[in-house]
Protein backbone atom coordinates (compact mmCIF):
# COMPACT_ATOMS: atom_id res chain seq x y z
CA UNK A 1 0.00 0.00 0.00
CA UNK A 2 1.85 3.45 -1.13
CA UNK A 3 2.95 5.48 2.02
CA UNK A 4 2.31 8.77 0.00
CA UNK A 5 -1.40 9.78 0.54
CA UNK A 6 -1.99 11.10 -2.51
CA UNK A 7 -0.87 8.20 -4.12
CA UNK A 8 -3.08 6.45 -1.46
CA UNK A 9 -6.18 8.49 -2.02
CA UNK A 10 -5.88 8.30 -6.26
CA UNK A 11 -6.16 4.19 -5.99
CA UNK A 12 -8.71 4.10 -3.54
CA UNK A 13 -10.34 7.32 -5.92
CA UNK A 14 -9.71 5.43 -9.08
CA UNK A 15 -11.43 2.06 -7.60
CA UNK A 16 -14.46 4.24 -6.03
CA UNK A 17 -14.97 5.82 -10.04
CA UNK A 18 -15.55 2.05 -11.01
CA UNK A 19 -17.23 0.69 -7.93
CA UNK A 20 -19.88 3.80 -6.91
CA UNK A 21 -23.05 3.72 -8.76
CA UNK A 22 -23.37 7.64 -8.33
CA UNK A 23 -21.62 10.89 -7.56
CA UNK A 24 -18.20 8.65 -6.43
CA UNK A 25 -16.52 12.67 -6.50
CA UNK A 26 -19.31 13.24 -3.96
CA UNK A 27 -17.67 14.94 -0.58
CA UNK A 28 -18.78 16.31 2.80
CA UNK A 29 -17.61 20.13 3.05
CA UNK A 30 -17.75 20.83 6.73
CA UNK A 31 -17.01 24.76 7.10
CA UNK A 32 -17.97 26.41 10.64
CA UNK A 33 -19.82 29.95 10.71
CA UNK A 34 -18.89 32.86 12.67
CA UNK A 35 -20.65 32.10 16.06
CA UNK A 36 -18.99 28.65 15.83
CA UNK A 37 -21.68 26.54 14.66
CA UNK A 38 -20.27 23.71 12.41
CA UNK A 39 -22.14 23.70 9.11
CA UNK A 40 -21.80 20.35 6.89
CA UNK A 41 -22.88 19.35 2.83
CA UNK A 42 -22.43 17.44 -0.03
CA UNK A 43 -20.45 18.46 -2.95
CA UNK A 44 -18.36 17.64 -5.67
CA UNK A 45 -14.54 16.85 -6.16
CA UNK A 46 -13.76 18.31 -9.62
CA UNK A 47 -9.71 18.31 -9.11
CA UNK A 48 -6.85 16.88 -6.77
CA UNK A 49 -2.97 16.32 -6.27
CA UNK A 50 -0.47 17.21 -4.25
CA UNK A 51 -1.68 21.28 -4.02
CA UNK A 52 -5.13 19.92 -3.10
CA UNK A 53 -8.66 19.27 -3.01
CA UNK A 54 -11.02 21.54 -5.27
CA UNK A 55 -14.76 22.41 -5.39
CA UNK A 56 -16.72 25.27 -6.95
CA UNK A 57 -19.46 26.95 -6.04
CA UNK A 58 -21.21 30.32 -5.12
CA UNK A 59 -19.03 32.84 -3.87
CA UNK A 60 -22.02 34.29 -2.23
CA UNK A 61 -24.14 30.99 -0.78
CA UNK A 62 -23.60 29.97 2.85
CA UNK A 63 -20.48 27.86 2.48
CA UNK A 64 -18.73 30.97 0.65
CA UNK A 65 -19.14 33.20 3.28
CA UNK A 66 -18.17 30.81 5.96
CA UNK A 67 -14.85 30.01 4.47
CA UNK A 68 -14.30 33.75 4.52
CA UNK A 69 -14.07 34.22 7.77
CA UNK A 70 -12.52 31.14 8.82
CA UNK A 71 -11.12 29.80 5.77
CA UNK A 72 -10.42 26.03 6.74
CA UNK A 73 -12.50 22.97 6.46
CA UNK A 74 -12.58 19.52 6.51
CA UNK A 75 -13.96 17.12 3.46
CA UNK A 76 -14.76 13.22 4.00
CA UNK A 77 -15.62 11.18 1.16
CA UNK A 78 -17.68 7.68 1.97
CA UNK A 79 -17.71 4.70 -0.38
CA UNK A 80 -20.27 2.58 1.07
CA UNK A 81 -19.97 -0.10 -1.73
CA UNK A 82 -15.91 -0.14 -0.78
CA UNK A 83 -16.02 -0.11 2.97
CA UNK A 84 -14.00 2.74 2.91
CA UNK A 85 -13.87 6.10 4.13
CA UNK A 86 -11.43 9.21 3.89
CA UNK A 87 -11.26 12.52 5.66
CA UNK A 88 -8.82 15.49 4.64
CA UNK A 89 -8.48 19.07 6.87
CA UNK A 90 -6.66 22.24 6.21
CA UNK A 91 -6.83 25.82 5.17
CA UNK A 92 -8.92 26.90 2.25
CA UNK A 93 -7.84 29.46 -0.49
CA UNK A 94 -9.90 30.16 -3.58
CA UNK A 95 -8.41 28.63 -7.29
CA UNK A 96 -7.67 31.49 -9.86
CA UNK A 97 -9.41 32.97 -12.52
CA UNK A 98 -8.28 30.92 -14.73
CA UNK A 99 -8.82 27.65 -13.59
CA UNK A 100 -12.52 28.55 -12.17
CA UNK A 101 -13.06 29.63 -16.04
CA UNK A 102 -11.74 26.82 -17.19
CA UNK A 103 -13.95 24.33 -15.16
CA UNK A 104 -16.91 26.24 -15.68
CA UNK A 105 -16.46 26.17 -19.59
CA UNK A 106 -16.82 22.39 -19.02
CA UNK A 107 -19.63 22.34 -17.36
CA UNK A 108 -23.04 22.17 -19.43
CA UNK A 109 -24.93 24.63 -20.71
CA UNK A 110 -28.28 24.60 -18.15
CA UNK A 111 -25.55 24.23 -15.56
CA UNK A 112 -23.99 27.35 -16.44
CA UNK A 113 -27.28 29.56 -16.81
CA UNK A 114 -28.46 27.87 -13.58
CA UNK A 115 -25.39 29.34 -11.96
CA UNK A 116 -26.43 32.79 -13.02
CA UNK A 117 -29.93 32.06 -12.12
CA UNK A 118 -29.49 30.50 -8.28
CA UNK A 119 -29.20 33.16 -5.57
CA UNK A 120 -27.43 30.10 -3.82
CA UNK A 121 -28.57 29.79 0.11
CA UNK A 122 -30.51 32.32 0.43
CA UNK A 123 -34.47 32.05 0.72
CA UNK A 124 -36.91 31.56 -2.66
CA UNK A 125 -40.20 32.23 -1.94
CA UNK A 126 -41.47 29.37 -4.53
CA UNK A 127 -39.94 27.06 -7.45
CA UNK A 128 -41.60 29.31 -10.22
CA UNK A 129 -39.73 32.25 -9.17
CA UNK A 130 -36.49 30.55 -9.82
CA UNK A 131 -37.89 28.73 -13.20
CA UNK A 132 -38.81 32.21 -14.02
CA UNK A 133 -35.24 33.60 -13.44
CA UNK A 134 -34.10 30.21 -15.61
CA UNK A 135 -35.95 31.38 -18.42
CA UNK A 136 -34.54 35.34 -18.06
CA UNK A 137 -31.15 34.18 -17.92
CA UNK A 138 -31.84 31.77 -20.93
CA UNK A 139 -33.10 34.37 -22.95
CA UNK A 140 -30.28 36.63 -21.87
CA UNK A 141 -27.49 34.27 -23.56
CA UNK A 142 -29.30 33.15 -26.25
CA UNK A 143 -26.93 32.41 -28.79
CA UNK A 144 -23.70 33.24 -27.02
CA UNK A 145 -21.40 31.34 -24.59
CA UNK A 146 -22.10 31.94 -21.36
CA UNK A 147 -19.60 33.60 -19.24
CA UNK A 148 -18.66 32.32 -15.50
CA UNK A 149 -20.56 34.45 -13.28
CA UNK A 150 -18.44 36.84 -11.12
CA UNK A 151 -19.80 35.59 -8.31
CA UNK A 152 -18.68 31.94 -9.20
CA UNK A 153 -16.09 29.92 -8.51
CA UNK A 154 -13.52 27.37 -6.82
CA UNK A 155 -12.05 26.44 -3.86
CA UNK A 156 -8.95 24.31 -2.90
CA UNK A 157 -8.80 22.48 0.21
CA UNK A 158 -4.82 22.50 0.99
CA UNK A 159 -4.87 19.06 3.57
CA UNK A 160 -2.50 19.25 6.40
CA UNK A 161 -4.48 15.77 8.12
CA UNK A 162 -5.79 12.91 5.91
CA UNK A 163 -7.17 9.81 7.09
CA UNK A 164 -7.49 6.60 5.28
CA UNK A 165 -10.07 4.45 7.22
CA UNK A 166 -11.32 0.97 6.01
CA UNK A 167 -14.16 -1.21 7.70
CA UNK A 168 -13.14 -4.38 9.54
CA UNK A 169 -15.28 -7.25 10.64
CA UNK A 170 -16.11 -6.77 14.37
CA UNK A 171 -15.65 -3.02 14.15
CA UNK A 172 -12.28 -3.57 14.22
CA UNK A 173 -11.44 -1.20 11.43
CA UNK A 174 -8.05 -0.11 10.33
CA UNK A 175 -7.29 4.25 10.62
CA UNK A 176 -4.26 5.41 8.91
CA UNK A 177 -2.90 9.10 9.35
CA UNK A 178 -0.72 11.32 7.87
CA UNK A 179 0.14 14.38 9.15
CA UNK A 180 2.17 17.11 7.15
CA UNK A 181 5.19 18.52 8.01
CA UNK A 182 7.47 20.87 7.30
CA UNK A 183 9.49 19.05 5.07
CA UNK A 184 6.55 15.77 4.11
CA UNK A 185 4.35 13.67 5.90
CA UNK A 186 4.04 12.09 9.09
CA UNK A 187 2.66 8.66 9.28
CA UNK A 188 0.66 6.81 12.03
CA UNK A 189 -2.01 4.43 12.78
CA UNK A 190 -5.43 5.29 15.24
CA UNK A 191 -6.96 3.19 17.24
CA UNK A 192 -10.38 1.70 15.42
Amino acid sequence: MPDDPFALFDLWYTEARASELNDSNAMALATVAPDGQPSVRMVLLKGHGPDGFVFYTNGESRKAGELAVTPRAALLFHWKSLRRQIRIEGPVTPVSAAESDAYFASRSRDSQLGAWASDQSRPLPDRATFEARYEDVRARFEGGDVPRPPHWGGYRVTPERIEFWMDREHRLHERRVFTRTGTGWDEGLLYP
